[in-house]
Protein backbone atom coordinates (compact mmCIF):
# COMPACT_ATOMS: atom_id res chain seq x y z
CA UNK A 1 0.00 0.00 0.00
CA UNK A 2 0.57 3.82 -0.43
CA UNK A 3 0.00 6.43 2.21
CA UNK A 4 0.22 9.96 0.97
CA UNK A 5 -0.87 13.52 1.99
CA UNK A 6 -4.30 15.08 0.65
CA UNK A 7 -7.01 17.30 1.04
CA UNK A 8 -10.02 18.42 -0.45
CA UNK A 9 -10.67 21.56 0.66
CA UNK A 10 -8.34 25.03 1.94
CA UNK A 11 -7.91 25.92 5.53
CA UNK A 12 -5.96 25.28 8.20
CA UNK A 13 -3.74 22.11 7.62
CA UNK A 14 -3.84 20.59 10.69
CA UNK A 15 -7.12 20.32 10.26
CA UNK A 16 -7.85 20.04 6.55
CA UNK A 17 -4.68 17.43 5.65
CA UNK A 18 -4.86 13.80 5.88
CA UNK A 19 -3.39 10.60 4.96
CA UNK A 20 -5.34 7.86 2.78
CA UNK A 21 -4.06 4.51 2.08
CA UNK A 22 -4.00 3.49 -1.99
CA UNK A 23 -2.23 1.21 -3.91
CA UNK A 24 1.46 1.32 -4.59
CA UNK A 25 2.24 3.07 -7.89
CA UNK A 26 2.50 1.17 -11.00
CA UNK A 27 6.01 0.23 -13.05
CA UNK A 28 7.41 3.70 -14.35
CA UNK A 29 7.08 4.08 -18.27
CA UNK A 30 9.17 6.22 -20.45
CA UNK A 31 10.71 9.27 -19.06
CA UNK A 32 9.36 8.28 -15.42
CA UNK A 33 10.69 6.91 -12.20
CA UNK A 34 9.83 5.48 -9.42
CA UNK A 35 11.23 6.50 -5.38
CA UNK A 36 10.66 5.17 -1.87
CA UNK A 37 10.57 8.09 0.09
CA UNK A 38 12.86 8.48 3.05
CA UNK A 39 11.63 11.74 4.43
CA UNK A 40 9.95 15.21 3.64
CA UNK A 41 10.35 18.41 4.88
CA UNK A 42 7.24 20.71 5.73
CA UNK A 43 8.32 23.83 4.18
CA UNK A 44 5.92 26.85 5.09
CA UNK A 45 5.28 26.87 1.04
CA UNK A 46 3.56 23.80 1.52
CA UNK A 47 1.05 24.61 4.06
CA UNK A 48 0.22 28.09 2.61
CA UNK A 49 -0.89 26.77 -0.66
CA UNK A 50 -3.31 24.13 1.58
CA UNK A 51 -4.46 27.39 3.27
CA UNK A 52 -4.93 29.83 0.03
CA UNK A 53 -6.69 26.61 -1.84
CA UNK A 54 -10.28 28.42 -2.88
CA UNK A 55 -13.05 26.19 -2.94
CA UNK A 56 -13.75 22.34 -2.34
CA UNK A 57 -12.01 20.08 -4.82
CA UNK A 58 -13.57 16.96 -6.71
CA UNK A 59 -10.47 14.90 -5.81
CA UNK A 60 -7.93 14.72 -3.49
CA UNK A 61 -5.48 16.98 -3.95
CA UNK A 62 -1.97 15.95 -3.21
CA UNK A 63 0.73 17.86 -0.98
CA UNK A 64 4.16 18.84 -1.23
CA UNK A 65 7.02 19.73 -3.35
CA UNK A 66 10.50 18.16 -1.95
CA UNK A 67 11.26 14.82 -1.07
CA UNK A 68 14.17 12.44 -0.76
CA UNK A 69 13.74 8.61 -1.61
CA UNK A 70 16.01 5.52 -3.41
CA UNK A 71 15.28 4.89 -7.00
CA UNK A 72 13.24 1.67 -6.93
CA UNK A 73 12.77 1.33 -10.70
CA UNK A 74 13.31 3.70 -14.18
CA UNK A 75 11.11 3.53 -16.53
CA UNK A 76 12.72 2.06 -20.06
CA UNK A 77 14.11 4.35 -22.19
CA UNK A 78 14.40 7.42 -19.69
CA UNK A 79 17.72 9.41 -19.83
CA UNK A 80 17.66 11.56 -16.45
CA UNK A 81 20.21 13.14 -15.14
CA UNK A 82 23.95 11.60 -14.79
CA UNK A 83 24.37 9.61 -11.76
CA UNK A 84 20.50 8.43 -10.95
CA UNK A 85 20.42 5.24 -11.26
CA UNK A 86 17.97 1.99 -9.44
CA UNK A 87 18.84 2.13 -5.68
CA UNK A 88 20.28 5.23 -5.66
CA UNK A 89 19.08 8.38 -3.65
CA UNK A 90 17.62 11.27 -4.89
CA UNK A 91 16.12 14.58 -4.27
CA UNK A 92 12.46 15.45 -6.47
CA UNK A 93 11.84 19.27 -6.76
CA UNK A 94 9.12 20.61 -8.15
CA UNK A 95 6.61 17.64 -7.56
CA UNK A 96 2.81 18.02 -6.57
CA UNK A 97 2.82 14.80 -4.31
CA UNK A 98 5.75 14.61 -2.42
CA UNK A 99 4.58 13.76 1.18
CA UNK A 100 4.02 10.09 -0.06
CA UNK A 101 5.98 6.76 0.74
CA UNK A 102 5.91 6.72 -3.05
CA UNK A 103 6.42 8.90 -5.67
CA UNK A 104 6.15 8.49 -9.80
CA UNK A 105 8.40 11.35 -10.88
CA UNK A 106 9.07 12.40 -14.20
CA UNK A 107 12.80 11.96 -15.14
CA UNK A 108 13.39 15.74 -15.33
CA UNK A 109 13.00 16.54 -11.52
CA UNK A 110 15.16 13.72 -9.98
CA UNK A 111 18.10 14.97 -8.58
CA UNK A 112 21.24 12.67 -7.88
CA UNK A 113 22.14 12.71 -3.78
CA UNK A 114 26.06 13.21 -3.26
CA UNK A 115 26.97 10.46 -0.82
CA UNK A 116 28.13 13.00 1.81
CA UNK A 117 24.91 14.32 2.34
CA UNK A 118 22.62 12.60 4.92
CA UNK A 119 19.13 11.93 4.53
CA UNK A 120 18.14 15.15 6.89
CA UNK A 121 19.72 16.99 4.07
CA UNK A 122 19.32 15.66 0.81
CA UNK A 123 15.15 16.05 2.02
CA UNK A 124 16.03 19.86 1.76
CA UNK A 125 18.28 20.08 -0.62
CA UNK A 126 16.88 21.86 -3.23
CA UNK A 127 13.94 24.10 -1.82
CA UNK A 128 15.50 26.10 0.26
CA UNK A 129 19.09 26.30 -1.74
CA UNK A 130 17.54 26.81 -4.78
CA UNK A 131 15.74 30.02 -2.97
CA UNK A 132 19.50 31.33 -1.91
CA UNK A 133 20.26 31.02 -5.57
CA UNK A 134 17.57 33.05 -6.66
CA UNK A 135 18.40 35.85 -4.27
CA UNK A 136 21.94 36.39 -4.71
CA UNK A 137 21.20 37.19 -8.77
CA UNK A 138 18.27 39.57 -7.35
CA UNK A 139 20.77 40.99 -5.30
CA UNK A 140 23.82 41.25 -8.08
CA UNK A 141 21.84 42.14 -10.86
CA UNK A 142 21.83 45.88 -8.59
CA UNK A 143 24.53 47.70 -9.89
CA UNK A 144 26.03 49.01 -6.69
CA UNK A 145 25.97 45.54 -4.58
CA UNK A 146 29.24 43.97 -4.61
CA UNK A 147 31.26 47.26 -4.94
CA UNK A 148 30.34 49.64 -1.75
CA UNK A 149 26.44 48.08 -1.64
CA UNK A 150 25.66 46.56 1.46
CA UNK A 151 22.38 43.98 1.47
CA UNK A 152 20.09 43.86 4.51
CA UNK A 153 18.16 40.53 5.75
CA UNK A 154 15.17 40.11 8.21
CA UNK A 155 14.40 36.37 9.09
CA UNK A 156 18.24 36.16 8.58
CA UNK A 157 17.88 32.99 11.55
CA UNK A 158 15.83 30.85 9.09
CA UNK A 159 16.51 27.97 7.04
CA UNK A 160 16.82 30.37 3.64
CA UNK A 161 18.55 33.03 5.65
CA UNK A 162 21.03 30.87 6.82
CA UNK A 163 21.98 29.88 3.60
CA UNK A 164 22.28 33.14 2.31
CA UNK A 165 24.72 34.57 4.98
CA UNK A 166 26.71 31.58 3.98
CA UNK A 167 26.34 31.99 0.25
CA UNK A 168 27.58 35.73 1.11
CA UNK A 169 30.23 35.02 3.08
CA UNK A 170 32.03 32.43 0.23
CA UNK A 171 31.21 35.49 -2.20
CA UNK A 172 32.64 38.21 -0.04
CA UNK A 173 29.28 40.16 -0.11
CA UNK A 174 28.59 42.80 3.01
CA UNK A 175 25.55 41.96 4.72
CA UNK A 176 24.21 42.87 7.55
CA UNK A 177 21.70 40.19 9.01
CA UNK A 178 18.16 41.04 10.87
CA UNK A 179 16.27 38.97 13.31
CA UNK A 180 13.25 39.24 15.39
CA UNK A 181 14.56 38.62 18.95
CA UNK A 182 18.27 39.12 20.78
CA UNK A 183 18.25 35.34 21.24
CA UNK A 184 17.88 35.04 18.01
CA UNK A 185 20.99 37.04 17.21
CA UNK A 186 22.59 35.28 19.73
CA UNK A 187 22.44 32.03 18.11
CA UNK A 188 23.30 33.47 14.36
CA UNK A 189 26.11 35.32 16.00
CA UNK A 190 27.86 32.08 17.12
CA UNK A 191 26.85 30.66 13.30
CA UNK A 192 28.78 33.30 11.60
CA UNK A 193 30.46 35.28 14.05
CA UNK A 194 32.08 37.67 11.36
CA UNK A 195 28.58 38.86 10.26
CA UNK A 196 26.76 41.55 12.10
CA UNK A 197 23.59 41.21 13.32
CA UNK A 198 20.38 43.45 14.46
CA UNK A 199 17.63 42.41 16.72
CA UNK A 200 14.25 44.32 15.66
CA UNK A 201 13.08 43.94 19.26
CA UNK A 202 15.06 46.91 20.03
CA UNK A 203 13.19 50.07 19.66
CA UNK A 204 16.11 51.81 17.28
CA UNK A 205 16.75 48.50 15.40
CA UNK A 206 17.15 50.75 12.03
CA UNK A 207 19.96 52.83 13.17
CA UNK A 208 21.84 49.57 14.79
CA UNK A 209 21.57 48.47 10.56
CA UNK A 210 23.10 51.66 9.72
CA UNK A 211 25.67 51.70 11.97
CA UNK A 212 26.58 48.11 11.13
CA UNK A 213 26.92 48.93 7.88
CA UNK A 214 29.70 51.22 8.51
CA UNK A 215 28.54 53.81 6.20
CA UNK A 216 28.08 51.34 3.29
CA UNK A 217 24.86 52.21 1.30
CA UNK A 218 21.91 49.44 1.59
CA UNK A 219 21.83 49.05 -1.89
CA UNK A 220 19.44 45.71 -1.54
CA UNK A 221 16.96 43.89 1.15
CA UNK A 222 15.88 40.82 1.46
CA UNK A 223 12.25 40.13 3.19
CA UNK A 224 10.33 36.92 3.65
CA UNK A 225 8.27 38.57 6.37
CA UNK A 226 6.04 41.79 5.15
CA UNK A 227 3.93 44.63 6.63
CA UNK A 228 5.60 47.03 8.54
CA UNK A 229 9.24 45.31 9.01
CA UNK A 230 9.33 46.11 5.16
CA UNK A 231 8.23 49.43 6.21
CA UNK A 232 11.53 50.02 7.56
CA UNK A 233 13.28 48.39 5.33
CA UNK A 234 12.32 50.54 2.30
CA UNK A 235 13.61 53.74 4.86
CA UNK A 236 16.80 52.06 5.13
CA UNK A 237 17.25 51.49 1.57
CA UNK A 238 19.81 54.09 -0.46
CA UNK A 239 18.60 55.64 -3.34
CA UNK A 240 17.97 53.24 -6.30
CA UNK A 241 18.13 50.48 -3.63
CA UNK A 242 16.01 47.28 -4.40
CA UNK A 243 13.84 45.19 -2.09
CA UNK A 244 13.34 41.81 -2.77
CA UNK A 245 9.78 40.13 -0.92
CA UNK A 246 10.05 36.44 -1.33
CA UNK A 247 7.64 35.10 1.72
CA UNK A 248 4.42 36.53 3.25
CA UNK A 249 4.87 36.08 7.13
CA UNK A 250 2.90 39.07 8.76
CA UNK A 251 -0.37 39.21 8.20
CA UNK A 252 -0.62 42.47 7.83
CA UNK A 253 -0.34 44.11 4.38
CA UNK A 254 2.81 46.39 3.33
CA UNK A 255 1.35 50.38 3.31
CA UNK A 256 4.07 52.87 1.64
CA UNK A 257 3.75 56.30 0.47
CA UNK A 258 4.47 56.63 -3.17
CA UNK A 259 6.61 59.47 -2.35
CA UNK A 260 9.29 56.97 -0.60
CA UNK A 261 9.59 55.19 -3.95
CA UNK A 262 9.39 58.57 -5.81
CA UNK A 263 11.93 60.38 -4.09
CA UNK A 264 14.09 57.51 -3.42
CA UNK A 265 13.85 55.54 -6.95
CA UNK A 266 13.13 52.49 -5.24
CA UNK A 267 12.57 49.14 -6.77
CA UNK A 268 10.06 46.51 -4.94
CA UNK A 269 10.27 43.25 -6.49
CA UNK A 270 8.49 40.02 -5.61
CA UNK A 271 10.36 36.99 -6.42
CA UNK A 272 9.17 32.76 -6.00
CA UNK A 273 10.74 29.68 -6.82
CA UNK A 274 7.57 29.30 -9.00
CA UNK A 275 8.19 32.40 -11.41
CA UNK A 276 11.58 30.70 -11.22
CA UNK A 277 10.46 27.61 -12.74
CA UNK A 278 7.96 29.50 -14.72
CA UNK A 279 10.53 32.33 -16.75
CA UNK A 280 14.29 30.51 -16.07
CA UNK A 281 15.34 28.58 -19.57
CA UNK A 282 16.44 24.57 -18.80
CA UNK A 283 20.14 25.72 -19.29
CA UNK A 284 19.39 28.22 -16.20
CA UNK A 285 17.25 25.66 -13.96
CA UNK A 286 20.02 22.66 -14.38
CA UNK A 287 23.10 25.71 -13.54
CA UNK A 288 21.34 26.45 -10.64
CA UNK A 289 20.55 23.10 -9.51
CA UNK A 290 24.05 22.57 -9.49
CA UNK A 291 24.57 25.50 -7.34
CA UNK A 292 22.03 24.43 -5.12
CA UNK A 293 23.84 21.20 -4.74
CA UNK A 294 26.99 22.87 -3.87
CA UNK A 295 25.02 24.66 -1.16
CA UNK A 296 23.98 22.14 0.26
CA UNK A 297 27.23 20.12 0.47
CA UNK A 298 29.41 23.19 1.50
CA UNK A 299 26.52 24.30 4.13
CA UNK A 300 25.21 21.28 5.24
CA UNK A 301 26.04 22.10 9.04
CA UNK A 302 23.33 24.84 8.61
CA UNK A 303 20.76 22.17 7.40
CA UNK A 304 19.12 22.31 10.61
CA UNK A 305 16.08 19.41 11.94
CA UNK A 306 13.75 20.74 14.09
CA UNK A 307 12.12 17.76 14.90
CA UNK A 308 11.31 14.25 13.18
CA UNK A 309 7.82 12.90 12.67
CA UNK A 310 6.52 9.77 11.54
CA UNK A 311 3.80 10.17 9.03
CA UNK A 312 1.32 9.30 11.44
CA UNK A 313 1.92 12.31 13.32
CA UNK A 314 1.20 14.52 10.60
CA UNK A 315 -1.03 16.94 12.74
CA UNK A 316 1.85 17.35 15.55
CA UNK A 317 4.39 17.79 12.41
CA UNK A 318 2.45 20.88 10.63
CA UNK A 319 2.07 22.53 14.03
CA UNK A 320 5.84 21.97 14.92
CA UNK A 321 6.52 23.78 11.24
CA UNK A 322 4.79 26.71 11.99
CA UNK A 323 5.84 27.25 16.01
CA UNK A 324 7.76 30.81 16.50
CA UNK A 325 11.07 30.16 17.58
CA UNK A 326 11.50 27.41 15.75
CA UNK A 327 15.17 26.45 14.32
CA UNK A 328 15.56 23.94 11.26
CA UNK A 329 12.97 22.30 9.29
CA UNK A 330 10.62 19.71 10.31
CA UNK A 331 10.76 16.55 8.36
CA UNK A 332 8.10 13.23 8.03
CA UNK A 333 9.61 10.12 7.85
CA UNK A 334 6.67 8.21 5.90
Amino acid sequence: MNRRVVHTRGGSPADVLTVIEEPEPEAPVRGQVLIRTMAFPVHRGDLLAVESYPGTAAEPLPVGAEATGVVEAIGPGTHGAAGVEVGGRVAVFPLPGGWSQWILADAEMIVPVPDELPDEVAAQMLVNPLTAVMLRRQAQEHLAFGYDGVLVQTAAGSSVGRLVTGVCQFHNMGLVNVVRSERGAAELRKRFPDVPVVATEHAGWADEVRRAAGGRPVSVAFDPVGGKLTEGLLDLLAPGGKLVSYGELAEEPISVHASTLLHKSLTLRGATLGRWLYEASPERRASDVAAATQIALTLKDQFDVAATYPLGELADAVEHAVRPGKIGSVLIRP
